[in-house]
């Protein structure tokens, strides 16, 4: 799915911009409809303390699985969030897929979705794999609006990561 066509995802079609999002990167390509039957489910059921969750999901670019949920941006709970995310982990594991280090840091190399490690950022920005102007995803969003109004995919430059990174290799530290 192009990055444009992200403001218009309709499975979070009646969720506020305000929703809560949770962006993790799978390290393979995947079909929406291998995920789709186990992660409703586990969407389904997502209930801490009494509260039913609503969270809705979508695949971007077939290695991104994002869900957002509404009530946990108004009354978060660590909890509810952690046990989602352990869900989709063992969910992954069930289906012999791997998630990335939410360490690492994902670009656009050519027509690849590639994870850096952040211990490499530094020796790939030295050798010239990447520069400022690489794209970036950035699967720290935490709102759907930032999904909506495009904020996913921007240059390295502009991201935390860049202006750390960059300066420190332009640098020389």
């Amino acid at each position: 799915m192009p990055l444009t066509a992200l403001a218009t995802l309709p499975a979070f079609a009646a969720l506020p911009d305000d929703a809560r999002l949770w962006l993790l990167a799978l390290a393979h390509p995947i079909e929406a409809s291998v995920l789709a039957p186990d992660l409703e489910a586990l969407l389904g059921r997502w209930r801490h303390k009494g509260i039913q969750y609503r969270g809705a999901w979508a695949l971007l670019e077939h290695r991104i699985i994002a869900i957002a949920e509404p009530t946990l941006a108004a009354q978060p709970s660590g909890c509810a969030i952690d046990g989602m995310l352990r869900g989709v982990s063992h969910l992954a594991a069930q289906l012999d897929l791997r998630l990335e280090d939410p360490q690492a840091v994902l670009v656009w190399l050519g027509d690849s979705l590639r994870a850096i490690p952040r211990s490499e950022l530094e020796a790939r920005l030295a050798d010239g794999t990447l520069d400022g102007a690489t794209p970036v995803l950035d699967l720290a969003l935490l709102t759907l609006g930032d999904l909506r109004q495009g904020r996913l995919e921007r240059p390295l430059a502009a991201t935390w990561i860049g202006k750390k990174y960059l300066r420190a290799v332009g640098s020389g530290l």
